[in-house]
């Protein structure tokens, strides 16, 4: 049996959803903590959107926008403030040690992540529910990601620490595709190294030739530490939700250094997808060898180099 399957992360790599999902943390720090935001007024808002795009790299489950947004009204407003970290603090110090930064702000603000989970979730749903135009118009597919997944002749599935119920919906409404629910794998299923497994174990994909699709590096980081995940090949988007030192630190075993080639298992298809040039061009790794991404018929349904730096461009708008 031959074929490929295509395990695909989702924020990021196929949606930009990072408007969106800061617009529901502004929604739902209001409802959690709205002393903090009365001092808040609309151009702070707008300013918190864009410190968001900066931050979107650190961010792993969606409750941690709240903590985020909630940490920047404490950075620009003393008065706001109840944890010392947030003194003096800079976007690029958040950037560098938000796992630290992380459970000292959850403490000194006593919150616990399953009741943020729960309302990150009802805020979305309440806004989908009265606006449903309004919470998809937030969100955008990177230009060709849904015209790969229509016209794939492989096997996909979405991996995603999204909710997946939020995952489906954008599929269906935004991109006008309706992948069954089995094929997605939200918020819930469990962490993405034993997903993979479960993926890579189910009879009807053995002989398939696997691919993992990230816009993450901690995350293919750990995957490359499971030695019952070799079969997959591991790819980091460079149009996602990560920093130049993460993309660098990818792109490091194609020039002989460190990074991902620690591990001694470059030879997985470890490094980083770049989109060549043309309408119907490949998806190249950083090792140089063809990355093939949603293949289609043999074909490869890609983004120009032009609809790349539009995408861009939209995020930093």
């Amino acid at each position: 049996m031959g074929g490929d399957l295509y395990a695909l992360d989702f924020d990021g790599v196929l949606c930009d959803s990072c408007g969106e999902s800061s617009l529901s943390a502004i929604k739902a720090a209001k409802v959690r903590w709205p002393w903090v935001f009365e001092q808040v007024d609309a151009a702070m808002e707008e300013w918190i959107v864009e410190q968001m795009y900066t931050l979107r790299p650190v961010v792993e489950t969606g409750y941690e926008n709240l903590l985020l947004v909630r940490l920047l009204v404490e950075i620009r407003i003393p008065s706001a403030r109840k944890s010392l970290v947030a003194d003096g603090l800079s976007i690029q110090e958040i950037l560098e040690t938000w796992l630290k930064l992380k459970p000292r702000i959850m403490s000194d603000w006593d919150e616990d992540r399953d009741s943020l989970v729960d309302l990150f979730g009802s805020i979305r749903d309440d806004w989908i529910k009265n606006d449903l135009s309004g919470w998809i118009g937030a969100n955008r597919f990177y230009p060709g990601t849904a015209d790969a997944l229509k016209f794939s002749s492989s096997e996909v599935y979405i991996v995603t620490t999204k909710q997946g119920r939020f995952a489906e919906a954008l599929l269906k409404e935004l991109a006008g595709i309706e992948l069954p629910s089995e094929r997605i794998y939200g918020l819930g299923t469990g962490p993405k190294v034993k997903v993979l497994q479960q993926l890579q174990q189910m009879p009807q994909h053995q002989g398939l030739k696997l691919h993992f699709v990230e816009d993450r590096l901690a995350t293919l980081q750990n995957v490359i530490k499971e030695p019952a995940l070799d079969q997959w090949n591991l790819y980091l988007v460079n149009w996602g939700y990560n920093t130049p030192k993460e993309r660098e630190e990818a792109e490091a075993p194609a020039a002989g250094g460190e990074g991902m080639a620690r591990s001694g298992r470059m030879r997985r298809g470890c490094g980083q997808i770049q989109p060549q040039e043309g309408a119907h061009g490949q998806f190249l790794a950083t090792r140089g060898e063809r990355g093939q991404f949603l293949a289609a018929g043999g074909s490869m349904a890609t983004r120009s180099m032009q609809e790349a730096a539009a995408a861009a461009a939209w995020r930093r708008r």
